[in-house]
């Protein structure tokens, strides 16, 4: 019996033996890699570089007044759209002291003088009707009574402008009254009833009483890295998002690159203009701030593929396609443009064709997907080298 048991236990620690050796063998086998696969697809490639600005008006006009004084009456507000020559405001004058004196003073001497006028008129017309003086003495007693009444009559309109700002005789062309330079709409008053404002002068750029634009002619006014510049020119499109209206989709024609940069915050900025396309159903506000996509290239409808999924043999391109189950072959190809994810593929592939990506992987019978990390396909191109030939 106990000869039997020895043989029992013996038998049961080979048995054990062995079951240990299959499963650290089966665990010391290299399971096979399975590679993730893609299918080339049709695609719109575009490259495209970025510039950050803001959507004005291309015509901006501020209405000043042409006299200094108090703003007696607005007739307009932010919003409003207005003619060419609508009235905007009317400016009460303060006089100015000196000026109200000196125009009191000339008023007075006119008064006098077309007195004594009239009275030198008087005594000629007289004389020359007693036969005593000749008529061209009377002609001249005329002639200076016209004279002082003329003078009086510009002593009276010079003292209510001094006084007002205008007068009967110019109240067509009054300075106290502001007219509006342009059609357009009001972007704003800044000003109110009361408020003092100043004309413009050799010192003094003048109060703004509205601010009025051409609502219906913007642009895209911007600014572009010095590494981009030499990309850009004059008639590329610009597809401008807008952050008050993301969902919109605004185009622009380049109009102008300016010459020559400016240094902003370490690094050359060059500005650039572009005129915005009318879109009648779309209403853009001034200084919205923008940034324009400027369009450097772009295929429509090509043959593209991950730009992750490409290999480099020194300056050869090329993938491998998959012939059969896990089986690959390589494939030179010739590649076109790359808007840095995708890129076009010009030859060396169909539609239909699988291509491995060398940088995916699923490890057979682990049921899951790739490890992290695995999963990214995106790769550089070699130095030196372009992939948009």
């Amino acid at each position: 019996m106990k000869k039997f048991l020895g043989i029992l236990v013996g038998v049961a620690f080979l048995a054990l033996m062995a079951w240990t050796g299959s499963v650290l063998y089966g665990k010391s086998r290299k399971k096979p890699v399975v590679y993730a696969t893609a299918t080339p697809v049709r695609a719109d490639i575009v490259q495209k570089t970025v510039a950050t600005g803001s959507v004005v008006p291309r015509n901006e006009v501020a209405i000043k007044p042409l006299v200094s004084g108090i703003i007696d009456e607005l007739m307009v507000e932010a919003g409003q759209m207005i003619d060419k020559g609508s009235l905007v405001a009317r400016v009460r004058v303060i006089p100015d002291m000196n000026r109200l004196s000196d125009a009191e003073s000339r008023l007075n001497r006119a008064r006098i003088s077309l007195a004594d006028a009239e009275r030198e008129h008087g005594r000629q017309k007289s004389l020359f009707e007693q036969g005593t003086v000749a008529r061209a003495e009377l002609d001249r007693a005329e002639v200076a009574l016209a004279e002082a009444r003329e003078e009086l009559a510009g002593a009276e309109n010079g003292l209510d402008i001094v006084r007002t700002g205008t007068s009967e005789r110019v109240a067509s062309a009054a300075t106290t009254i502001v007219r509006s330079t342009m059609a357009g709409m009001v972007l704003d008053v800044p000003v109110e009833l009361g408020n003092s404002v100043i004309q413009a002068n050799n010192f003094n750029e003048g109060t703004t009483i509205a601010s009025i634009a051409d609502m219906g002619d913007m642009i895209f006014e911007g600014k572009v890295d010095e590494s981009e510049v030499g990309k850009i020119r004059p008639g590329m499109e610009l597809l401008l998002t807008i952050g008050a209206l993301p969902q919109a989709k605004i185009r622009a024609t380049l109009e102008h690159i300016a010459p020559r940069g400016v240094e902003e915050e370490g690094a050359i900025q060059f500005e650039i203009r572009a005129a915005v396309l009318p879109d009648p159903d779309l209403f853009l506000r001034a200084n919205y701030s923008a940034n324009a996509d400027i369009v450097l290239d772009k295929r429509e409808q090509v043959l593209a593929i991950d730009e992750g999924l490409l290999q480099f043999d020194g300056e050869q391109a090329f993938v491998e396609v998959e012939t059969s189950p896990q089986v690959f072959e390589r494939r030179d190809v010739v590649t076109g443009l790359s808007d840095g994810i995708q890129i076009e593929i010009v030859s060396g592939l169909t539609e239909g064709d699988k291509v491995k990506n060398p940088n995916t992987d699923l490890v057979a019978g682990a049921g899951g997907p790739p490890a992290p990390g695995q999963q990214s396909g995106r790769r550089h191109p070699p130095p030196g080298r372009c992939w948009d030939s």
